[in-house]
């Protein structure tokens, strides 16, 4: 490459105005050290208005040599270079310099390169390459020239025009967002988990063509999510991920600070922070709250194969979890090649600025973390389960110690942690067992009875509430569908997965309990099997907003959205992924189901406690006593109320074939009112207040696969 001449951080400084000097300080001959040198706090690069210079600092402990680039337009062409002086400028295992911006005014990029040891075996295989270009951890907002090529950066050498750079002016886009955790939903608290890009990108979502696909086309369809009455969007991940996978969902994050370029509508300067911004203001503005899914065990880099964007090349045994076997260098219970090295001190600082910065910054309430159990392994791979360091410093810190945390709470290298055994105490978690348990049951298994009954209530073998562990069923974040898997639809409609695509055969992802309903597919089906999916769709709803615990479901769920079976379509950024919005005017039957069961979850709050319903709750079967046989079907159960404006709850399940009739073993005939049967047509599935028909007999027949909900007001209880 062809560079600037090399600059030592002094030779490019120039001494403040001797006239805005105070008394004190006019006997100085040079400024503080520190605006020669720079400062190893914050790491990234800052703006230092009062010297109109830019602070740069970088960790690495085992370099031996860093460079700072300066890009303007061309980014084949540093504008200008500074090798750091490590007895000036490096602290620690910290790199730092300041540079007045008169020394290169134009600028509108930066990277680094850094070189060090040749590679060596142990936890200190090094990766360094004084050419490559590397990205800055911290980098705010990602430049794509039109030149990148992401092999270029799996090879040696120099990738000079065609790596990834950091934005320089993004450092100065302050928002007016307000910080994170304002908005703190807690009975009422239903997630909607969706894709930003998916959510709007398809033709049919009446969204500008401008604005399709991106943070602008969420504010879009707002009232879209304040009718379905949805208080918390989880979004998939939204920071910037390497657009040389093919990766669709995002988890291939090559950078933790700045949000995905593609969604948002313009390339200019600090379009991606106000956009971003704009949307948190505006889900902000309507009560719903914003939780990102952030993934922080593993990178885009991949293993050996993969490219050198950064952190590879910074300093490899800081950032990821290696071994000893040189024909698989790196640790992989992340499943994508490499694992986030988070026992490191410097990795875990790392991860609790980023969750700052997205809570005082851009706004945002609360995170989901992608296969958390990472954050347990040790150096070695190990699980520390006492006390992982990266837990209790998020707990400490006084920005992030009363944001709403989410676990995955497991990783790719078999750590299973759900429940009392994962080490965030306080954290909520993903359950997979609800998940199961819910479609095993609707799906017709039979012995499922007594675990369906732990689930309802909460969850209690996984998160109890023993004074020794003092947990609690909302910590139990209860889903039957996310984006790992099949949509709610695809699980009723095929047996058999279909995810061959683009060369792919993507067989990865969770385990399913799929029922078609009698017929493979959407060809040709039969209305009776139409109908029978419509009744199971309803079902599984039912019960996840009956449950005790927090609900979540996937986005287009509401509308029977489908991916032709396609249950793992990581790399389908088309029309399979994307929401087809026909579906909602072709499905307003299970639309308005859905909107209806969580308008009834939210008005009663005894569904979703902080506590277990103990005593509240009562069991029942078909003949009162619960049938906890290995052939059973059939529970129902009563829940009452804990204030006379919250009513008793009385549930008939039967997943079986054939109608059984459940008698109705509390209370007196007429105190009770139907409110849902899913056998029925719409809009009798829902009878709303005024539809309401009494029950006029102590017993009710359930059709087969068929819920039935009853309410009683509390004053004549």
């Amino acid at each position: 490459m062809t560079a600037s001449p090399l600059y030592s951080c002094v030779a490019c400084m120039v001494p403040p105005d001797s006239s805005t000097l105070t008394e004190s300080h006019e006997s100085r001959i040079v400024p503080p050290w520190e605006e020669l040198e720079g400062t190893p706090i914050p790491l990234g690069v800052t703006w230092v208005g009062s010297q109109k210079a830019w602070n740069a600092a970088i960790y690495s402990r085992h370099a031996t040599s860093v460079v700072l680039l300066l890009f303007n337009d061309d980014p084949a062409q540093p504008a200008y270079s500074l090798k750091l002086d490590p007895l000036k400028n490096k602290s620690g295992a910290v790199w730092h310099c300041r540079v007045v911006s008169s020394v290169c005014p134009m600028a509108k990029y930066y990277a680094w390169q850094i070189d060090g040891p040749a590679p060596e075996g142990g936890f200190d295989r090094h990766k360094f390459d004084a050419e490559k270009v590397l990205l800055d951890p911290y980098a705010r907002a990602v430049y794509f020239p039109p030149s990148f090529d992401r092999e270029a950066a799996c090879r040696p050498g120099s990738n000079m025009g065609k790596a990834p750079l950091a934005v320089l002016d993004a450092f100065r886009c302050g928002g007016t967002a307000k910080p994170g955790g304002q908005i703190r939903h807690g009975s009422d608290l239903v997630i909607y988990e969706m894709h930003v890009r998916g959510f709007t990108r398809h033709s049919s979502s009446s969204v500008s063509e401008q604005k399709r696909g991106t943070f602008a086309g969420v504010i879009e369809k707002i009232p879209h999510l304040r009718e379905l009455g949805v208080t918390a969007v989880e979004l998939m991940p939204v920071f910037q991920f390497d657009p040389g996978t093919g990766d669709y969902w995002g988890y291939m994050p090559l950078s933790f600070f700045a949000p995905h370029h593609a969604y948002t509508m313009k390339a200019a300067r600090c379009a991606q922070q106000s956009e971003f911004r704009r949307m948190v203001d505006s889900l902000h503005a309507v009560g719903i709250e914003v939780i990102l899914d952030v993934v922080y065990n593993h990178t885009c880099e991949g293993d050996h194969r993969g490219p050198t964007y950064g952190m590879k090349g910074i300093d490899n045994s800081t950032y990821y979890i290696l071994t000893n076997n040189p024909q698989h260098p790196y640790a992989n219970y992340s499943g994508t090649g490499n694992t986030l090295h988070t026992a490191n001190a410097a990795v875990r600082q790392l991860i609790v600025d980023s969750l700052r910065y997205w809570v005082t910054e851009m706004g945002v309430d609360g995170f989901r973390f992608d296969l958390a159990s990472v954050f347990a392994r040790r150096t070695d791979g190990s699980i520390n389960t006492n006390d992982p360091p990266v837990f209790s410093q998020i707990a400490a810190d006084p920005v992030l110690s009363n944001i709403r945390m989410i676990a995955e709470p497991w990783d790719a290298g078999g750590a299973f942690q759900l429940g009392h055994g994962f080490p965030g105490s306080l954290w909520m978690q993903w359950n997979a067992r609800y998940r199961d348990t819910l479609q095993r049951f609707v799906r017709g298994d039979a012995g499922m009875v007594a675990d369906l009954m732990t689930r309802i209530y909460g969850s209690s073998d996984l998160f109890p509430d023993d004074p020794k562990k003092a947990m609690r069923p909302l910590q139990s974040v209860n889903y039957i569908t996310s984006h790992d898997g099949s949509t709610l639809y695809d699980l009723v409609a095929w047996n058999t997965r279909r995810n061959w695509a683009n060369g792919h055969d993507n067989t990865d992802g969770a385990e399913e309990f799929s029922w078609n309903c009698g017929w493979e597919g959407d060809d040709c089906v039969p209305e009776d099997v139409l109908n029978l999916r419509r009744r199971q769709v309803r079902n599984h709803f039912s019960l996840l907003m009956l449950s005790n615990g927090t609900p979540m479901f996937r986005m287009g769920d509401e509308f029977m959205q489908t991916q032709q079976g396609n249950s793992n379509p990581f790399n389908q950024d088309n029309e399979t992924t994307w929401l087809d919005w026909n579906r909602l005017a072709q499905h307003q039957d299970i639309f308005r189901f859905v909107r209806l069961t969580i308008e009834f979850r939210k008005s009663r709050p005894s569904l979703s406690r902080s506590r277990f319903w103990r005593e509240d709750i009562h069991w029942y079967g078909p003949n009162r006593e619960v049938d906890m046989s290995s052939e059973s079907h059939t529970l129902a159960w009563c829940l009452h109320g804990q204030s006379v404006r919250d009513d008793d709850i009385y549930v008939m399940l039967n997943s079986g074939t054939d109608a059984v009739i459940f008698g109705i073993y509390e209370g007196i005939a007429g105190e009770w009112k139907r409110i849902v049967d899913t056998s029925l047509p719409s809009p009798h599935d829902f009878c709303e207040a005024a539809a309401q028909p009494c029950i006029s007999e102590p017993q009710y027949i359930v059709s087969a696969r068929s819920i039935v909900v009853l309410v009683r007001s509390r004053d004549q209880s």
